[in-house]
């Protein structure tokens, strides 16, 4: 497909955009196989619940994302010769850098310091999302030629919008690449994630550890249950607006401490909970016949992904029972290849988790940043792998078990 058989659109909302289209872009029937990284993990998914539609439509009609939370969609398409959608890039114009968890404060600082205008800038993501996933949503055969023409369009995009950059947050390694073949900067991060390696049940995965993290665990788990607490996994038509409402509490007075302001509504677990509820699975603690604590989890065909925790009572290590070990419990249940429980966290290696890297890709207007930030990022990937391996030598286990494909 050349860029002279194209038309390069872009929608103020995705409502603007026909489910069943922006679901084969993001989500096609072919992708029947996970992107694998250098290292040899696990970095894709062969459905992927946050790039539905379904999902960032429960962002946009809650009100969590729009142009008054500084998130204004402007999704970039891709129509072929037929006028039919075979690409997309869930994009957002941006007035601030919240929400996103690849950090470019100090970019900001610097360049408003020297005069130039950030904001607004360009962000292909899913807000609040830090999973790494498919972001140059392609329907058809042509990958290659379809990603070249959302580069393209992204690009122009940028100029169009008075945008400063374009920020690609959590690629694939595969579109990493090919952005950076493309001259965008190249950014590494680091997440902690467990592996499934086959694991009958919780007991088998303890086995794989030394012997002092598994007692360390096993005591963990004891004293988090404490005080009479009881666990339950809640799924499917089981989810009902009286769990949201308890779990919006949670989540409401954890992300005010922690955050200053939550970002989502209350609206969007209702929406979410009613197009997407075989998809999620609320780990909801109770204690003396009401529910004091929860953290929410979406479900893809290959990984457990972990995203909101909150509680109105404090209990200690509750937090690690609820976010950690429970999803390691339903994951093996379920048979996932692995559990991704969200951004940062070097005390999840004690707990299972284990290092790998994640991605970014960055473009600006002006080659002074260009220059500076490129860099700057030659340093921190340097740094980033270091500390991957660091980590990977310090892992818990007797044998490093090995990723294993099903």
């Amino acid at each position: 497909m050349s860029l002279a058989e194209i038309k390069i659109t872009v929608h103020r909302s995705i409502a603007d955009i026909a489910p069943a289209e922006w679901n084969a872009c993001a989500n096609p029937a072919r992708l029947d196989a996970p992107d694998i990284a250098a290292d040899g993990l696990y970095q894709g998914e062969r459905h992927n619940p946050f790039l539905s539609h379904a999902f960032l439509h429960a962002l946009e009609a809650s009100g969590s994302v729009g142009a008054r939370a500084g998130w204004a969609p402007f999704h970039l398409a891709i129509e072929n010769e037929r006028k039919k959608i075979v690409a997309i890039a869930p994009c957002y114009l941006k007035s601030h850098s919240q929400g996103e968890y690849v950090f470019d404060h100090a970019w900001a600082d610097a360049y408003e310091r020297a005069g130039g205008d950030y904001y607004p800038k360009l962000q292909v993501s899913v807000p609040f999302t830090p999973v790494n996933g498919r972001r140059l949503l392609v329907a058809g055969e042509n990958d290659a030629g379809s990603r070249a023409a959302l580069i393209a369009g992204l690009r122009a995009l940028r100029q169009q919008a008075g945008a400063s950059s374009v920020h690609v947050t959590f690629p694939t390694p595969q579109e990493w690449h090919a952005l950076g073949d493309a001259g965008f900067l190249q950014r590494t991060g680091q997440q902690f994630h467990f592996f499934n390696s086959g694991y009958a049940n919780f007991e088998e995965f303890l086995s794989e550890l030394a012997s002092r993290k598994r007692k360390a665990i096993r005591k963990e788990r004891e004293a988090a249950r404490r005080d009479g607490i009881e666990i339950e996994w809640i799924t499917g038509r089981d989810l009902t607006e009286a769990h949201w409402d308890a779990f919006f509490a949670f989540y409401m007075d954890t992300g005010s401490r922690k955050w200053g302001r939550p970002y989502l509504t209350r609206k969007f677990f209702s929406l979410v909970g009613g197009t997407l509820a075989d998809r999620i699975l609320l780990v909801m603690a109770k204690r003396a016949g009401r529910y004091i604590a929860g953290a929410l989890n979406f479900i893809g065909d290959d990984a457990l992904y972990g995203r909101n925790w909150g509680a109105i009572e404090e209990h200690p290590l509750l937090h690690f029972e609820v976010c950690y070990y429970q999803a390691i419990e339903f994951g093996i249940t379920r048979r996932l290849r692995r559990v991704e429980a969200g951004a940062q966290g070097e005390h999840k290696l004690a707990r299972g988790y284990r290092p790998v890297t994640t991605y970014s890709a960055h473009d600006f207007a002006d080659p002074r940043m260009t220059r500076a930030i490129g860099d700057y990022l030659k340093s921190e990937r340097q740094h980033v792998e270091a500390a991957i391996d660091f980590y990977g030598e310090h892992v818990p286990f007797r044998k490093v078990p090995e990723p294993q494909c099903r």
